[in-house]
């Protein structure tokens, strides 16, 4: 059913759409340094001994985007129970999930690789939330305290699983893969899973979002909640700092000592997202949160363009890396005087290669030399990065001011599919 009338804005909860928009905001600087920075794929951005230090941090503030997507995800779910029974919400979160995990292996799969050859998909954020959403259909039912400590096990104990490691041959390797083991799945000669978010410690961030919802809910008090959130997050950033000062529980790489200051320090912030760590959650959940308490005394007014940004966060997602990719590749065609004909849209040198290719990835085929078919060495300095970076953000805002004007204003069922 369509309003029809003034145009009347469905209730969100402002700092919540803020704060997902500001980590939107720097998403896309990670995914345009990814198709536009000449060291992308040569260099691991946060190791300290190939990085620089603005190398290094225009990675490493991206950190913050996926666990604060997962965190603020659980909250939503936590919300929708105002409007929604558990039976009513449960059915939501299954096809939902299913929909999401539909749309990370065709939709966003298509938008990285702009080819239909399937010979390499990335498992990545969408997917995490959909699987995690589809174990949340279940784990609503249960009280709110056993959602609460099942969240704190899972995130503050899964790197015990750390030294599990399956080997291919193995016949719960695919599965360990998808539920913690990050890396390459090879699935047939040339076809890759490349699983970057195995979805057990998701969905513990996801958990502790949700637990985190209540203090959201009609009629808590705004003063408590700002207080409590400011307790935890700065909780949880000084648990960071012990935990990692300590160098023995947390991270499967802990920091050591380099040959200067600085890069030790670089070690010290370089924890592991593939799996995510309990030192990489607390070390950009426990600022996202102190955020949030901030943003209770702030006026949001200012922050409106932002705001629109968090509102249509699927939107947002998709279409800007078709823009991102769009871009790079008539920019190579401009630069490098190429035409159309000269790109190379295979992941792999050669489907079926037994040639092997070490890589951020792990252990693949041998790579083409190219990505969505703009060349590996066609990339360009971290200067211009950011020139791109801030005119995507300036072509997305209208077009995701104009979609969250019509979702605002409109409640057919598929829009909360989107």
């Amino acid at each position: 059913m369509t309003n029809t009338g003034l145009l009347v804005e469905k209730p969100r909860i402002s700092s919540i759409d803020l704060m997902r928009g500001v980590v939107m905001v720097i998403m896309a600087l990670d995914h345009t340094r990814g198709f536009f920075h000449i060291a992308a794929f040569t260099i691991n951005p946060t190791d300290p001994a190939q990085t620089t230090p603005a190398i290094f941090f225009t990675r490493w503030i991206t950190h913050f985007c996926a666990p604060t997507f997962v965190f603020l995800s659980g909250t939503s779910i936590r919300l929708s129970l105002q409007r929604k029974s558990k039976k009513e919400l449960s059915r939501f979160l299954g096809t939902r999930g299913l929909w999401l995990i539909f749309l990370e292996f065709t939709v966003v799969r298509f938008s990285f690789f702009f080819n239909l050859y399937y010979d390499a998909t990335i498992v990545q954020v969408i997917y995490t939330i959909g699987m995690s959403m589809v174990i949340m259909a279940a784990l609503v039912h249960l009280k709110d305290k056993i959602i609460l400590i099942t969240g704190i096990i899972i995130t503050a104990g899964h790197n015990l699983l750390d030294g599990i490691k399956l080997d291919p041959g193995h016949p719960l390797f695919a599965l360990w893969r998808f539920v913690y083991q990050a890396g390459p799945l090879q699935i047939a000669p040339g076809k890759v899973f490349l699983v970057e978010y195995p979805v057990l410690p998701w969905l513990g961030i996801m958990l502790l979002g949700y637990s985190m919802g209540q203090w959201y809910s009609k009629g808590f008090d705004p003063l408590r909640r700002q207080k409590l959130l400011l307790i935890v997050g700065i909780g949880g950033t000084v648990l960071f700092l012990i935990l990692r000062g300590i160098n023995i529980y947390g991270d499967p790489a802990p920091w050591q000592f380099q040959k200067d200051s600085i890069r030790s320090f670089l070690s010290f912030m370089n924890c592991t997202k593939y799996p995510v760590s309990l030192l990489f959650t607390l070390m950009t959940l426990g600022p996202v949160i102190i955020f949030l308490s901030l943003m209770e005394k702030v006026s949001i007014q200012r922050w409106k363009p932002v705001e629109v940004f968090g509102r249509v966060p699927m939107f947002y997602y998709i279409v800007h890396f078709f823009l991102i990719h769009i871009l790079a590749i008539v920019v190579y065609l401009v630069v490098w005087h190429k035409s159309f004909a000269d790109l190379n849209f295979h992941f792999f040198a050669e489907s079926g290669s037994g040639q092997q290719n070490e890589s951020q990835f792990g252990t693949i085929p041998s790579l083409s030399g190219y990505f969505g078919g703009v060349p590996l060495s066609a990339g360009y300095g971290l200067r211009w990065v950011y020139v791109v970076w801030a005119g995507i953000i300036l072509i997305m805002y209208p077009l995701c001011k104009k979609y969250n004007a019509y979702k605002s204003s409109h409640s057919h069922w598929w829009l909360s599919y989107l």
